[in-house]
């Protein structure tokens, strides 16, 4: 709960400053997959398991401080439903969230149309469902699952179709490339989708 209150007062001071200094504040929700090598492409040290399939919910959002088209933003993208890893006996259920923080380029050249292109860090955090509770002695929260988290880049791209006023919607794609990935079949992952969203502060 203090999460989400913590992001509603941060969205109220984000609308607040793009409203008192002409900048702009976008947000929006998309629905996508995941594509990435098959498990027989996997070589070296990756292992014979693609994380690639299913349904990926994401929610971003960017700040455009410099003249409307540059500033910052960032994106959570997990994967709806469990999928199984085959690698363990009996197989594993788990899930992959990706987050990143990046810079946005994102000018509104025409009033119908806007490039979206981001560059920035982030990480893949895989949590395994393995039928135990773990609990933390730091915070008292408990959980049924374990997460391994890996660092990564990511480099994303867009096109903002805004059929009326300051709604758009955007095919968009990313790419994520994760180190030492080795529980599955590449360092790389590319996630495809279509989101709807809302420019506030715009032209």
């Amino acid at each position: 709960m203090r999460k989400l209150t913590a992001l509603a007062s941060l969205c109220v001071l984000f609308l607040m400053t793009s409203n008192a200094y002409g900048q702009q504040f976008d947000i929006k929700f998309g629905l996508g997959t995941v594509s990435a090598p098959s498990s027989s492409s996997a070589s070296g040290n990756y292992s014979p398991q693609s994380i690639g399939g299913g349904v990926y919910p994401a929610f971003s959002g960017d700040y455009l401080f410099f003249r409307k088209y540059f500033g910052v933003g960032a994106e959570l993208a997990w994967r709806a439903s469990r999928k199984s890893y085959e690698l363990t006996n009996p197989p594993t259920p788990f899930r992959p969230l990706y987050y990143d923080f990046n810079a946005v380029w994102a000018p509104r050249v025409e009033p119908h149309f806007a490039p979206d292109l981001m560059a920035g860090i982030g990480a893949e955090s895989v949590r395994a469902y393995n039928g135990q509770i773990n609990c933390s002695g730091l915070t008292g929260s408990c959980t049924n699952y374990t997460s391994t988290n890996h660092f990564m880049g990511h480099f994303g791209g867009g096109l903002r179709l805004y059929p009326r006023g300051n709604f758009f919607i955007e095919p968009e794609a990313h790419l994520y490339l994760i180190r030492h990935n080795y529980e599955f079949s590449s360092a790389r992952a590319t996630r495809y989708g279509v989101s709807i969203g809302y420019t506030f502060g715009g032209q």
